[in-house]
């Protein structure tokens, strides 16, 4: 299932993240062990989550490697230590709609681009060397996998910030 898109301004959030390149075969097996790594982290630190953990798509390439980052929000900015890293998800007009089910992820995400050009929207976005760049792209998991253990009902949102100068 596929939620209809919407338009939202958002603040800026900051966030605690382990940047790394994968292949989308990769994902499965990356996106929880560093996930992981940065809840332990926090944990070390103190820190308490402030939101959804997330997949930030830095730069997308399909057939090679994704640039991305595993985060998870936090309520102030902190100092990462290297391996972690602190970053602000830029304040702007997203797009964004939610999904259910792990295989309708890259239908939710083709399905708010499409919506988007026939909109007319401007993503944030720019031809990278290895792709396409994106200022802030990314796939919220707002289902903990520890409440509901059946891949097919857990719930994502898709989030693609739109570039400043749009009409509004």
């Amino acid at each position: 299932m596929i939620t209809a898109p919407t338009l939202e301004d958002r603040p800026e959030q900051p966030y605690v993240a382990i940047r790394t390149q994968a292949t989308m075969q990769e994902l499965p097996t990356v996106i929880p062990q560093l996930h992981g790594e940065v809840f332990a982290w926090l944990g070390r630190q103190g820190v308490a989550p402030a939101g959804a953990p997330f997949i930030r798509y830095l730069v997308i390439d399909m057939a090679a490697k994704l640039d991305i980052e595993l985060g998870v929000p936090v309520a102030t900015a902190v100092a990462g230590d290297g391996r972690v890293s602190a970053g602000v998800l830029p304040a702007g007009r997203y797009a964004t709609l939610v999904y259910t089910g792990l295989r309708d992820g890259i239908a939710g995400n083709a399905a708010l681009l499409n919506w988007g050009a026939e909109q007319g929207l401007v993503w944030d976005r720019w031809v990278a060397e290895n792709g396409a760049g994106f200022g802030a792209r990314l796939e919220s998991y707002l289902t903990d996998p520890d409440d509901e253990p059946d891949p097919e009902k857990w719930e994502t949102e898709v989030a693609i910030r739109l570039a400043d100068d749009q009409a509004r």
